[in-house]
């Protein structure tokens, strides 16, 4: 049977991306790929528990399925196979036409592609460096990174126009709900931020130590924007973030507002969307910048060249390493200079840049230039 012609009346499509939030961000234009080239095309996102979050509020995503992966690094070691079955299981009474499995070039998607045989998708779609076999029925050759590293978000565009799937419209995709609109505008209301004044949001967090710009480096940017250009500083985090975020905001010389730990998904978005400019490492909030909008400093660890803000100004900084590449989670070295030497006022004047352009913004002068690799 023609494989494009049965891709073409795939209805039911399982989208496996058992990532996190950022991951799944980029991957939604390759989603709007699949929905687009077949209108009626229903999508599920086979996802992990940290990125399930997201699903409601990208538009092309019409369903989602939890799932704690053994074969993911971030999954917690259990001691049966239950649940592994039982998702086998699931995902047969589902009936899938067919499976697309996304992952970056350094995964292997075989473990993901003998989930859905088993679970009697007919047709299964992955890029894979060595032959699958029947685990796959459109394998696509693995270029990267022996040929050439692309963009998260190009790899998986460049995956689904295999099959014939393409969009004009590349934009990552997220929409922020009214009601966490009002809230945060509600918030920043409070904490006297409304009537187009600017103001500065800070993310200092990241999942992975090696991605983390240190805190006493992001004192010195955020006291650098509040003391000497009187902007209103931001900070946002997880619950689990408030003792960093609070040791920054004890060091600055100047007043802060903190919202850690007390937004939901749907309300970080929102903040996101409305906030001038955002300040983070390579994390969630730069790539919820990049499908909201929002001009982004990234802090860049140089960890791994493809995950920058998609399509958004921005202004990526990081310090150039012959360590760079490592794809660790923890700086190899222990200098973690690609970050650490990163200047903090390189910092401030990138947000400043970002600040000026934006026409409904207040022009503001701008910070002596340094010197530094960045």
């Amino acid at each position: 049977m023609n494989a494009t012609a049965d891709w073409q009346r795939a209805e039911n499509v399982l989208c496996v991306r058992l990532d996190a939030l950022g991951d799944v961000l980029m991957t939604t234009p390759a989603l709007r790929a699949l929905k687009q080239s077949h209108p009626g095309r229903r999508l599920t996102l086979l996802t992990s528990p940290a990125a399930a979050a997201l699903a409601p509020l990208v538009p092309e995503i019409d369903d989602c399925i939890i799932y704690d992966a053994p074969w993911m690094k971030a999954t917690a070691p259990r001691s049966d196979s239950k649940p592994d079955f039982a998702m086998i299981h699931r995902l047969q009474r589902r009936r899938f036409n067919a499976a697309v499995i996304f992952t970056v070039f350094s995964q292997n998607p075989l473990p993901a592609a003998m989930l859905c045989l088993l679970a009697d998708i007919p047709r299964r779609l992955a890029h894979c460096r060595e032959n699958p076999y029947q685990l796959l029925t459109d394998w696509v050759q693995e270029p990267e990174p022996g040929q050439f590293i692309r963009h998260e978000v190009r790899r998986q565009l460049d995956l689904v126009t295999t099959i014939g799937c393409r969009t004009t419209n590349e934009r990552l995709s997220l929409s922020v709900p009214l009601g966490a609109s009002r809230r945060i505008r509600s918030m920043l209301h409070e904490l006297g931020l409304a009537g187009g004044r600017p103001w500065i949001l800070i993310h200092p967090g990241a999942s992975a130590p090696s991605r983390r710009y240190p805190a006493e480096r992001f004192t010195e940017a955020a006291e650098l924007l509040a003391s000497e250009h009187d902007l209103p500083i931001v900070f946002s985090g997880s619950d689990g973030e408030r003792e960093l975020i609070e040791s920054i905001r004890a060091a600055m010389g100047a007043p802060s507002h903190s919202l850690a730990g007390r937004l939901s998904l749907a309300e970080l978005a929102a903040l996101v969307e409305l906030a001038p400019v955002l300040i983070t490492n390579n994390t969630g909030p730069a790539h919820i910048a990049a499908a909201v909008g929002t001009p982004v400093v990234d802090l860049y660890a140089q960890t791994n060249p493809q995950h920058t803000p998609w399509q958004i100004p921005q202004r990526v900084l990081y310090h150039d390493v012959p360590c760079k590449n490592c794809f660790k989670s923890v700086c190899p070295q222990g200098h973690h200079d690609c970050l650490a030497r990163v200047p903090p006022d390189a910092v401030a004047r990138a947000a400043l840049e970002l600040l000026a352009s934006r026409p409904s913004q207040q022009r503001l002068p701008l910070l002596a230039r340094t010197t530094g690799s960045v």
